[in-house]
Formats: C-alpha cells, sequence, structure tokens
C-alpha cells in the first residue's frame, strides 16, 4: 500500500541570510522516503523516523534562489502527496529572502490557539485569527492561481509564542476519543495524558484546511507556554512537587517534551544545526526512536539545565530570541529565576553578539516582561511573601501566597525579581551605543490581551560583568538610544471572558496602580527599576499583531478576526524613535 500524508507540511525553516535552503515538515501513515520537489528544481530528500508508532521527516530543502518564491510539492516514496487533489488554495511556496539593506521583512506573531471549532453553527470563541488571515491572504485580488499571494502581503515568519496546543483542554471530539480509549473518570481525565493523545492535539489543530495551507507557505518559529504540557506549568518548587506526587503526571510531562521536541522544537532548528544534533541523528538512525526520545524527555525533565529550547535566528538584519520561560526556570524560593544561569548567559550572548549587524532585536517571550502595572506589584509581592518576608517561609502569609500565585497564575517576569532586572538591565544594553538597533522589541502571548508598552529608562541601569547576566543595580542609567517596546497580542483563538476584560482593564488603571503600590509596600518590595506606561491598547479579541520592517524602519499593526473571514485592522503605528 502507497504511503500517505498524515499531516502536513509545514514549512518550518527559511534561511534567512543566505536565503539557500530551508526545512519542511511532514508526518506519514507509514515508513518511507520524504521528498520535496521545487518547480525551478531546488529540492531534497530523506527518510522518515518512527515515534510511537508515527512516521516523522524534516526534509531540508537546498538550490534555493535568494528573492524569489518558488511552488512545491510533496512526495512519499516517488508519489506526489501535496498538493491535495483538486485543493482550492493556491499552491504551497518556499519564499526565500532578498538581500540588502533595505529588504523588506513581514513579521506575524501571536498565542493562545485553542484550535477545535464546531462542525457547524456559530463559534462560541469567535473567528480563529490563523484561520482568518490564511482566507484573507488566500481571497486577496492580489492572489493569482500560479504563484499565490502577493509578496507585499505574504509574511515573511510567523511567529507562535506558545499554547499551540491544550493539553489541559481538550474539544468535545477529544474528550469522545479520549472516553473511548480510557475511564474518564480515571486522571488525568478529560486532560490528555500521553504521547498519542497529544498527537490528536496537533492533528485537531494543523489539519483545519485554511490553517494547513498557511503553515505550508508561511515560514513558523515556535515556543511553548504552559498548556502545551499544563495550566501555570512550573509555577512554583510547590505546584511542582504536588503535581509530581500525581500518578498520572510523569506520562504526562514526557510525551509533552516527546511531543513538542517533534513537532515543534524540530523545525525551529537550522539544517546546521539537525546536522550537529545527536539526538536528532540517533532517532533517524533507528528503526523506532521512541525509547531513545522518552529517555531524553526524562532527563530534560530531572535536570531542566541540561536541556536548551530557547535559540536564535536571523532574517536579514533582524535578530530573533526565542527564549524558553518555563522549562528554564529555577524554582527555589532563595534562588527563583525565570532561566537558569547556563540559560541566562546565552540569552544575553546572543543578544550583545556582533552588534551593528542588525537594526532590528526581536526577543520572543511567551510571559509579557512588562504587565499591567497592579498585576506586576500583586506578582512581586505574592514573591516576597512566598519567600518569608512576612512571617518567614513557613508562616501564614507565605502559605495564603503561596495559594494565591497558584489561584491567580502570578508567574511571569515580575514573579521572578532577579530575572526581571537582569532583562531589563540587558534590554537597556542592548539598545544602548553607537551600533544599536533601531528598535528592540518584546513579543509576548498568555494574557488574552493586545497591549504596548514602553519603558521609561530613569530608573534602569546595569552592570556588565563578563560571563553573567546583567544585573540591574542603582548605578547611573543607561541611556537607549533604540525604541524598547513591549508587544502583546493574545489570544489566536480563545475565550476571553468579561472578568478577565475588567481585570485587566482596572490593572491598567489609576486605581490599580495605587492598589499594587499598597501590595508592595506590605511585602516590603522595592519599586521596580523600570517604569513604563501602556501606550496602546488593551484590546480584546482574537488577533495577531504583524511588524514590518524596511532597513532601520519599523511598523506596527494589529488585526482582528471578524465573521465572514476578515481581518480588521484596530491600530497602526511607527515604531521608529520619538
Amino acid at each position: 500500500m502507497a504511503a500517505g500524508l498524515r499531516l502536513g507540511p509545514l514549512l518550518r525553516y527559511v534561511d534567512g541570510v543566505t536565503g539557500d535552503s530551508a526545512t519542511v515538515w511532514v508526518e506519514a501513515d507509514r515508513p518511507c522516503g520524504a521528498e520535496v520537489r521545487c518547480e525551478d528544481g531546488a529540492g531534497g530528500r530523506t527518510r522518515t523516523f518512527q515515534i510511537a508508532g508515527h512516521h516523522y521527516a524534516l526534509i531540508p530543502v537546498t538550490g534555493l534562489t535568494p528573492g524569489k518564491a518558488t511552488p512545491y510539492e510533496v512526495l512519499l516514496d516517488g508519489r506526489r502527496v501535496w498538493p491535495l487533489p483538486g485543493s482550492p488554495f493556491p499552491p504551497s511556496t518556499i519564499r526565500t529572502p532578498a538581500h540588502g539593506p533595505d529588504a523588506d521583512l513581514r513579521v506575524v506573531f501571536g498565542s493562545c490557539r485553542w484550535a477545535a471549532k464546531p462542525a457547524t453553527g456559530r463559534d462560541p470563541v469567535g473567528p480563529d485569527a490563523l484561520d482568518t488571515l490564511a482566507t484573507a491572504l488566500t481571497t486577496s485580488p492580489r492572489t493569482t492561481a500560479a504563484t499565490g499571494p502577493s509578496a507585499a502581503e505574504l509574511p515573511d515568519v510567523l511567529l507562535l509564542l506558545g499554547d499551540q496546543v491544550y493539553a489541559d483542554e481538550t474539544s468535545a471530539p477529544t474528550r469522545r476519543r479520549l472516553a473511548a480509549r480510557r475511564d474518564p473518570r480515571d486522571p488525568p481525565g478529560a486532560e490528555v495524558g500521553e504521547y498519542e493523545e497529544y498527537t490528536w492535539l496537533y492533528d485537531e489543530s494543523w489539519r483545519d484546511p485554511e490553517v494547513r495551507w498557511l503553515l505550508s507557505t508561511v515560514p513558523s518559529c515556535m515556543i511553548f507556554d504552559d498548556h502545551d504540557i499544563i495550566d501555570d506549568w512550573n509555577t512554583s518548587a510547590a505546584w511542582l512537587e504536588r503535581t509530581r506526587r500525581t500518578p498520572w503526571w510523569r506520562e504526562r510531562v514526557l510525551s509533552g517534551l516527546m511531543s513538542y521536541w517533534v513537532y515543534q522544537h524540530l523545525g525551529n532548528l537550522s539544517p546546521a544545526e539537525l546536522a550537529a544534533d545527536p539526538l536528532y541523528a540517533e532517532v533517524c538512525a533507528v528503526p523506532d526512536g521512541t525509547e531513545r526520545l522518552r529517555r531524553f524527555a526524562s532527563e530534560a525533565d530531572a535536570d531542566p539545565a541540561g536541556v536548551r529550547w530557547s535559540y536564535r535566528r536571523d532574517f536579514g538584519r533582524t535578530r530573533l530570541l526565542m527564549i524558553d520561560t518555563r522549562a528554564a526556570r529555577v524554582l527555589r524560593e532563595d534562588a527563583r529565576a525565570m532561566l537558569d544561569p547556563a540559560e541566562a548567559d546565552w540569552v544575553r550572548a546572543q543578544a550583545l553578539a556582533d552588534p551593528g549587524t542588525y537594526d532590528h532585536l526581536l526577543v520572543g517571550t511567551s510571559l509579557p516582561w512588562l504587565l499591567p502595572p497592579l498585576v506586576h506589584d500583586a506578582e512581586a509581592w505574592s514573591t516576597a511573601l512566598c519567600r518569608g518576608e512576612r512571617g518567614g517561609p513557613d508562616g501564614r502569609w507565605a502559605r495564603f501566597a503561596e495559594a494565591l500565585r497558584q489561584r491567580a497564575d502570578l508567574e511571569h517576569w515580575a514573579a521572578f525579581p532577579s530575572s526581571f532586572e537582569a532583562l531589563t538591565a540587558l534590554l537597556a544594553e542592548a539598545a544602548s551605543g553607537p551600533q544599536a538597533p533601531a528598535t528592540v522589541c518584546v513579543l509576548s502571548g498568555d494574557v488574552h490581551h493586545a497591549y504596548v508598552a514602553e519603558p521609561r529608562w530613569a530608573a534602569a541601569a546595569t552592570e556588565t560583568a563578563p560571563g553573567r547576566w546583567a544585573r540591574a543595580t542603582q548605578a547611573p542609567p543607561l541611556s537607549p538610544v533604540a525604541r524598547v517596546v513591549q508587544l502583546t497580542c493574545s489570544p489566536l483563538h480563545n475565550a476571553v471572558p468579561a472578568s478577565i476584560r475588567l481585570g485587566f482593564r482596572f490593572g491598567w488603571s489609576g486605581a490599580g496602580r495605587l492598589l499594587g503600590r499598597g501590595l508592595t509596600r506590605h511585602g516590603r518590595v522595592g519599586r521596580p527599576v523600570v517604569g513604563w506606561r501602556r501606550t496602546g491598547g488593551p484590546w480584546f479579541g482574537n488577533q495577531l499583531m504583524t511588524l514590518a520592517f524596511r532597513g532601520r524602519q519599523a511598523h506596527l499593526r494589529l488585526d482582528q478576526a471578524r465573521r465572514g473571514g476578515r481581518l480588521v485592522t484596530v491600530d497602526e503605528r511607527s515604531l521608529g524613535m520619538e
């Protein structure tokens, strides 16, 4: 029987500097040879590897021409399986960047996509922003049947900043499949529990016809957040200790990390990084890589510092640092950090490497750096109480604060004060000096609304000890010359209850600021090392942001999905220096 295409293709990596190579991810229904063949003769082939009875390939594509959009097809064992027969969509293309200091770059980003949609009728959480983006591209008057969307409209890269799947909030069809597989009264109940069940979530998310086409023709970079594993993943040491005592957790976290490695992480890597990855080589070299990958996941869970999920990508003169803010945490109350020391040093080195070679620095972190002030202060306050600032680490206030931070999701950068200060100092340093970029943009999601916030640097400062991530101090401040902004955009497709809208609006208000200051005084917490103000939003709805770069100019647009397949622009602004 001939091999068939189960899932994909996903165009993942496209070389943003040379423009001559790419990778395409596919899942087949049996072992086979997988090939990408482009119209102009470029292409590549490989064999599938096997994990838990599933067959995957990450196909390296070489020989591409810079600055050109090339239609491609996928073949399994020599038989064409993509495009699908009778497809109503434009051809899938690999579009490589043009060279030159003024080359355009369009970056679309967002997070939090609950993929399930009703088969018929009104979607209870509103139209899917990714689905709507695909519809807008395919129905544009500038789209042609031969070459697809125009270069002026098609994004150069799609950044998915977490919660690509929801392991703990499954759809009705998935719950029915789970009930047919095991007793739903047994934990983890209606949540996924093992690798096979994780594959259903990716099927549900990536088989949507419009999204499937979009992912086949727009390169994507991904990083996990909590729901890819479980809500509030790694909130605190107490959370982790309690969760590890449950009988289902070990299988859940190992399956979550294994599936993330296969479905998301591999595609983040360049062909050179893949060639140097010993785990990838081992998995591809054996008939069944399940046990080897499971051993890796077990080691990653036991020693998170031994694995780096963060990565760097360069797109011409724009640099992207995608930071893991979940697995890399240090949770000891007396040493809480968003990143372990080695990870922090790596981030610092990548942010500051080769100054003058990039015009824009993008820092992707699923969790916002700058939050509504009340939320920031509440997180700093709860962290101080858990540390024992009022009554000791075993006192009543510490117990209260631990329960509160788990219930209220108080676990962003502000809940790791030393890391917040260090990130602030690093961003200030990256934005300073004669070779500073034009913009430094922190891209985030998670909080189910969108906003723009900008720092006030009067209180920010840094010391730059060699080999260490900069720590903020009260020394004379730096004077950033780049425009530094927090850009938060969420969700792509999820509910935004009225309570969330009211809570975040209050968090940005003057009354919220006063309440936050009262909390910090009670917790004996100093003021943040940097001030900030909201300069856009809050906006609520299913939405995505687009950054357009040309030379040292940057332009931001926020689009919201509307019924009928429409994207409506609700904000546009230049991000040049004021």
